[in-house]
C-alpha cells in the first residue's frame, strides 16, 4: 500500500508578480488558462465545480470551463443534481488546478443563466453523438441499466439524424465571481496566494498567507 503520507513534491517555481495580473482578474484568469493550454497541460479547462443544496448538503464534480467574458460560463443538464442545487441556492465555486505548472485558480460568487441563444450556438456546435447525450440523458437519476441508456440513445439517433434539436432541460450558466484567488506553488510551502474581492468600486485585492 502506498504511503501517501510519505509522498511530496517540492514546487520548484519563482512564483508571480500581482501586477502581471493587472486590474480585471477575470481577464487574468483568460491569461492563465491559455498559458495553461501553451505548456501542453492537458484538458486544462476542467475545474471542480462546488454547489450546495438548500439544507446544506455541498456537492463537487468535474465540469469544463466553456468561456470567459464577465463570468465563467460552463454546460449542463439543468435538471441535473448541480441543477438543482443552483436553482436552490443561486451560488457555486469553482476551482482550476494546473499541478504541471503548480498554479491553481479559485472562483465563487452568484450563478445566472446564460441567454438561450448563447446555449443554442454552443450546442450547435457539438458534435452529434454529444448532442444524442445530452437530450438522452436524464443526469443524476437512477438507471436501471445501460441497455435503457442505449435504447433511449438509438431512439434518438433515428429520430434526428442530422440536426438535434437543443433539450429545454440543457443549457448554460455563468458564474459571477464576486472572489477570485490566484494560487502558484513554491519551494518549501511559501507559495504565492492573491486574492480580489468585488466591492462597489470593483475590486479589492489582498495578498494572503501561504
Amino acid at each position: 500500500m502506498t504511503d501517501y503520507g510519505a509522498v511530496r513534491e517540492d514546487y520548484d517555481t519563482d512564483g508571480f508578480d500581482p501586477a502581471a495580473l493587472g486590474d480585471n482578474p477575470l481577464a487574468a484568469i483568460d491569461d492563465w488558462l491559455s498559458a495553461a493550454f501553451s505548456a501542453g497541460v492537458p484538458q486544462a479547462n476542467a475545474m471542480s465545480l462546488a454547489t450546495v443544496s438548500s439544507e446544506g448538503r455541498p456537492s463537487v464534480r468535474t465540469v469544463l470551463l466553456k468561456g470567459v467574458d464577465h463570468g465563467l460560463v460552463f454546460y449542463t443538464n439543468y435538471e441535473s443534481k448541480k441543477g438543482s442545487d443552483i436553482a436552490q441556492t443561486g451560488v457555486a465555486a469553482v476551482s482550476v488546478t494546473w499541478v504541471e505548472v503548480h498554479r491553481q485558480i479559485r472562483a465563487s460568487g452568484r450563478v445566472e443563466f446564460v441567454s438561450a441563444e448563447m446555449s443554442d450556438r454552443y450546442f450547435e456546435s457539438r458534435p452529434h453523438g454529444a448532442q444524442i447525450a445530452a437530450a438522452a440523458s436524464s443526469q443524476s437519476e437512477i438507471l436501471a441499466d445501460r441497455d435503457e441508456l442505449i435504447r433511449r440513445t438509438e431512439d434518438l439517433e433515428g429520430k434526428y439524424p442530422d440536426v438535434v434539436p437543443r433539450p429545454p432541460h440543457w443549457g448554460g450558466y455563468r458564474l459571477i465571481p464576486d472572489r477570485i484567488e490566484f494560487w502558484q506553488g513554491r519551494r518549501s510551502r511559501m507559495h504565492d496566494r492573491y486574492e480580489f474581492v468585488r466591492s462597489d468600486s470593483g475590486w479589492d485585492t489582498n495578498r494572503l498567507w501561504p
